[in-house]
């Protein structure tokens, strides 16, 4: 009974889907599919298993999609929808700047917001152009952006990580004529001052003594808002929904970034998801440490602030000492994580203040699931909200029910309610494989796949809009995907879905490597190794050697106290991880390179490869013969090279 009234629930769902523009055929061929190819009954078990969660997930889909369609016919944008949050809110915090203790009302923010619409179109900007923002994360930071996109200007958030060619390369995809920076990063821009050029128009915030000013051709910012008028701005452009709001930058983890275009609608989507897949309310304080120039902090987080009015903790840096202590000090509810924030707490001391805090939900993507129960039972979370997404990208999903180790999930009885779908390919090339037809071939519950989502540019849902170079834009779009003459977007990251429906996150593109016949995880690695050395940080990632098949296995460990032990590492390693899996070099670093967003840098790790000529670090190899691993001197690596020594 329970199994038949699960069926009914779940197929009484399908009148929904007219709301998203599907067939009924679609949905009800899948769901034949299903329990044809689950063998029947599994099908009813499935049901059973998954309807309370997908029937959530359905009702979270909705509430966003008629939000979305209400302010598309309203011709609303994310300052109008501000401007609306101001007046429900005028008195409540709305960011608290934690580095100063500064707070901001709702009527401050837009007021000041204000300020810089009244300014940008004193100084002669127009709709559709672009100013670069270059500061650490701060409130000032919104109101810029949110400023300029009353008049219709977008901005282009900087890495304030970002030195010399990486910067000017930010700069210029952007197309920015004017920079805004603060003083703390003034000694950034000096470097790359002279090539920025003089039609590059330079406005600093903070304290920057006149004679420095001068010598990077900048005027005070600071000024110019306060004795600009803080009424709204006349509607000088027609921007709506679907028009460009700012470009955010992709981490350049593998190359240099890209900028993301994030159109109204897009930051709207990506707030509104995490406000109710993840049972937010409106009395949440959030604390907000993750850099304001990415998506994760700028828009999942600072976005409730501008949408629902909750209230946003701004922390300019993370700190993994100072974390706990904030969010009592400040009441704080909902915290955000990304990378390996997590594991960098629990690598931590024990202390106090992680037992007093009233935290109750933990938003983020990148928990690793070998860390990821030992997380909540240690602090206390109630509820994680993990969530697979990029800036750009048209095919997020998000863990709604605490599943451990998920990312997140799609739906088995309706899987075309959301047209994402994980597709085989080849793992070393990444090339799609393709049936007979052309199409795309979907994996089946535990195959790894790469995870594609039908693009509709007509649907906020189902948008790709891609990057600020239309090139970088075109190698993210397939063709003929799920059937003839369809377009979907490429996310890069391979997920493997379980039966029911649960999707975990395996590798990005590039991170899978062979060895021995064997296609290895560096993810799977990475967390395998980290826990044996306590929470260390560790890259992994795959090296060639000369006529060698395949790459080995090669580890960057992080120890800035020098006490490695590579004897102790070698024993652990041969308990827990199969023989293809097993670092054949290892790299001991004082630290190993991380982005603004924590996630670990590899590329000038595969570079340098395991030759000690190019890095001072320490590099050894794994005898298995002898049981240890070596170091790695000239005449070893000469000996490797050449094939004396066997792998």
């Amino acid at each position: 009974m329970r199994g038949l009234a699960s069926v009914s629930l779940s197929l009484g769902s399908l009148g929904l889907l007219r709301l998203f523009g599907l067939p009924w055929s679609w949905s009800l061929a899948a769901s034949l599919g299903v329990y044809l190819g689950t063998g029947g009954w599994r099908y009813f078990y499935i049901v059973v298993r998954t309807a309370k969660r997908d029937l959530y997930g359905l009702y979270v889909l909705l509430r966003v999609k008629l939000a979305l369609r209400r302010h598309m016919r309203a011709g609303s944008t994310i300052p109008s929808i501000f401007s609306e949050t101001a007046r429900a809110h005028p008195d409540k915090p709305a960011l608290v700047y934690e580095a100063t203790g500064e707070i901001w009302t709702f009527t401050q923010l837009e007021r000041l917001s204000n300020g810089v619409a009244q300014w940008a179109l004193a100084h002669g900007l127009a709709s559709g152009e672009v100013v670069a923002i270059f500061m650490e994360s701060c409130p000032l930071m919104v109101a810029l952006w949110l400023g300029l996109a009353k008049v219709g200007v977008e901005a282009a958030l900087i890495n304030f990580n970002l030195r010399r060619d990486s910067l000017m390369h930010c700069m210029g995809v952007s197309g920015a004529r004017v920079l805004l920076f603060g003083a703390e990063l003034a000694d950034a821009v000096g470097e790359v001052n002279s090539s920025l050029g003089k039609g590059m128009v330079r406005f600093c915030s903070g304290d920057l003594s006149p004679d420095r000013l001068a010598a990077l051709g900048a005027q005070p910012l600071d000024p110019l808002l306060a004795s600009a008028s803080h009424l709204p701005p006349p509607r000088t452009h027609n921007k709506g929904f679907n028009d460009r709001l700012f470009y955010i930058y992709t981490s350049g983890t593998t190359g240099l970034p890209k900028a993301a275009i994030v159109v109204h609608s897009r930051y709207y989507r990506i707030a509104a998801f995490g406000y109710h897949a993840f049972g937010m309310r409106s009395d949440d304080i959030i604390y907000d440490c993750l850099p304001l120039y990415h998506s994760a902090g700028n828009i999942m987080g600072v976005g409730q602030c501008l949408i629902y009015g909750l209230t946003v903790v701004v922390k300019k840096k993370f700190s993994a000492s100072r974390f706990w202590e904030d969010c009592i000090k400040h009441n704080c509810t909902v915290v955000q994580y990304i990378g390996e924030i997590c594991r960098y707490l629990l690598n931590q001391p024990s202390r106090e203040a992680e037992r007093r805090h009233r935290v109750r939900l933990a938003v983020g993507n990148g928990l690793r699931p070998s860390v990821w129960e030992a997380f909540t039972q240690r602090f206390k979370i109630k509820q994680v909200g993990e969530f697979y997404g990029a800036t750009e990208c048209n095919c997020s999903i998000a863990n709604m029910d605490g599943k451990v180790g998920a990312c997140g999930f799609n739906s088995r009885i309706l899987p075309n309610v959301y047209p994402i779908r994980l597709v085989k390919v080849n793992e070393e090339s990444m090339e799609l494989i393709r049936d007979q037809s052309g199409l795309c071939v979907c994996c089946r519950p535990g195959e790894p796949g790469l995870l594609v989502g039908r693009i509709n540019q007509q649907d906020p849902l189902r948008r790709f809009d891609g990057y600020a170079n239309d090139s970088a834009t075109s190698k993210k779009i397939a063709y003929n995907v799920f059937k003839k003459g369809d377009s979907a977007y490429l996310s890069g990251d391979v997920l493997v879905m379980d039966e029911l429906g649960y999707m975990y996150f395996k590798d990005r593109s590039g991170d899978t490597f062979r060895w021995r016949g064997e296609n290895v995880s560096t993810t799977e690695v990475e967390g395998t190794l980290s826990s044996i050395l306590g929470q260390t940080d560790v890259a992994v990632y795959g090296v060639p050697v000369p006529g060698v098949e395949g790459k080995a296995g090669m580890a960057a460990i992080a120890d800035s106290d020098g006490l490695f032990n590579q004897e102790h590492f070698y024993r652990e390693v041969q308990k827990v991880l199969p023989p293809y899996a097993r670092p054949v070099f290892l790299r001991i670093s004082p630290q190993v390179d991380t982005t603004g967003t924590f996630k670990i840098q590899k590329t000038r790790l595969q570079r340098e490869g395991f030759d000690p000529r190019h890095s001072p670090d320490r590099i050894y190899f794994m005898n298995s013969r002898a049981g240890c691993y070596e170091t790695v001197d000239d005449e070893l690596y000469s000996a490797i090279t050449g094939g004396r020594v066997p792998l």
